[in-house]
């Protein structure tokens, strides 16, 4: 298994506080704790929720104390795991040192107790993006927005597994448009059954099978409750719940409107995108929302790892003007990034938003394109034409 660019990060950080890693389930969490206990080379505990002896270990405090490390998965599960894990920290951590991984957002799952804040670092686990598939060291701010890198060959071939099998572990690396057709059908049920399960009171689990089968088709366009409520024949309340849950699990993400009422943006209209883009069927859509990941990894990097606050957005206006992503810092534009199946001159779009609003950077990426370059000035702001090989790679 290939190294993951938080590696360094969270070793570091577990010399101060508990660290805590969440994401998708089956994006490497487990692997990644493992490989962090061969790199720090000191005596280690697992316990996993979801395994039974483990999880009576857990209830009745028999925990290893000749570990120095301690690693608990999927606590969140458990109603009391924030005071449970307080009381932990604040007795033991002179002593040991705490990983806490789970599937889903554990500040979602904070069901009474005490806060913890201030005794841990969070870090959000991605699926693999092309830097990390190139093994390419994330670069700083100031050195991303010139895309000087060379692109080898082997990264266009990469691109192309990354688009068809996802960025799971499993399905990438078995190489196989097959083995990865059966691992995502597999991987919704489990989803639905396991997890929500364990987690929402939900009574009519296979309706709710049904919109997450329905979901991916809405990528790339706003998303409507109510298009969704009449296809299940339930209520507006409840979709919008379970559409809430598939957010909280790291199913999918939404992405909110950018604007201000001078350029009559909308303003509640969302986005949604999936955490395994293979699940879009149609081309254009899938490589939209492979971009959406890269960069909503960017961003939670330079929240988790920087400390610094970034946002991913989009543009829409009432009369339909629309770019794909928008990029905030301290809530100020960025960048605005346009994304294109084939190569072609600056979209109509992306340069009426630059006329209305100053952006320091922007960006056309293309998947069949090969040229880079430069448009002229547009509110001084110069646009970025550039393949997505080039662009993502340093995501």
């Amino acid at each position: 298994m290939l190294p993951r660019q938080l590696e360094p990060i969270i070793i570091n950080d577990l010399k101060k506080k508990m660290v805590f890693i969440a994401g998708p389930r089956q994006c490497g969490k487990t692997t990644l704790a493992k490989a962090i206990t061969k790199k720090v080379k000191i005596p280690f505990s697992y316990y996993s929720w979801d395994i039974d002896e483990q999880r009576l270990d857990l209830l009745k405090n028999r925990l290893d104390v000749h570990s120095q490390l301690w690693i608990f998965d999927e606590l969140h599960k458990y109603s009391r795991w924030r005071n449970w894990l307080k009381g932990k920290y604040d007795q033991f951590h002179d002593d040991h040192r705490i990983l806490v991984t789970g599937s889903a957002k554990l500040d979602a799952y904070s069901r009474g107790g005490d806060s913890l804040q201030g005794r841990y670092y969070f870090h959000r686990l991605h699926p693999f993006t092309l830097s990390e598939l190139h093994q390419k060291k994330l670069l700083p701010l100031e050195e991303i927005v010139k895309f000087e890198m060379k692109i080898p060959t082997s990264l266009h071939r990469q691109l192309k597994d990354l688009l068809v099998l996802g960025g799971f572990p499993e399905p990438l690396f078995s190489g196989s448009e097959k083995e990865a057709g059966r691992w995502r059908l597999a991987y919704g049920a489990r989803l639905i059954r396991d997890e929500i399960r364990t987690l929402e009171k939900v009574v009519d689990l296979d309706k709710m099978e049904l919109l997450l089968d329905r979901l991916p088709v809405t990528v790339g366009s706003v998303l409507s409750i109510n298009s969704l409520k009449e296809d299940l024949e339930v209520a507006f309340e409840t979709v919008r719940h379970w559409v809430a849950i598939f957010e909280k699990l790291y199913a999918i993400f939404r992405v909110a409107p950018f604007g201000a009422p001078r350029i009559k943006a909308v303003k509640k209209e969302q986005k949604l995108y999936f955490w395994d883009w293979s699940k879009v069927e149609n081309e254009a859509s899938r490589f939209e929302n492979l971009v959406a990941l890269h960069l909503l990894r960017f961003v939670h990097w330079r929240q988790d790892v920087e400390g610094e606050k970034w946002e991913l957005r989009y543009f829409r206006d009432v009369v339909g003007h629309e770019v794909d992503f928008i990029l905030l810092k301290q809530g100020k534009p960025w960048a605005a990034i346009e994304v294109k199946l084939n190569e072609q001159n600056l979209d109509s779009n992306l340069k009426y938003l630059l006329e209305r609003v100053s952006f320091p950077y922007a960006f056309q990426v293309s998947l069949m394109g090969n040229k880079d370059w430069m448009t002229s000035p547009i509110n001084g702001c110069t646009a970025r034409i550039m393949p997505a090989t080039r662009f993502l790679a340093h995501f």
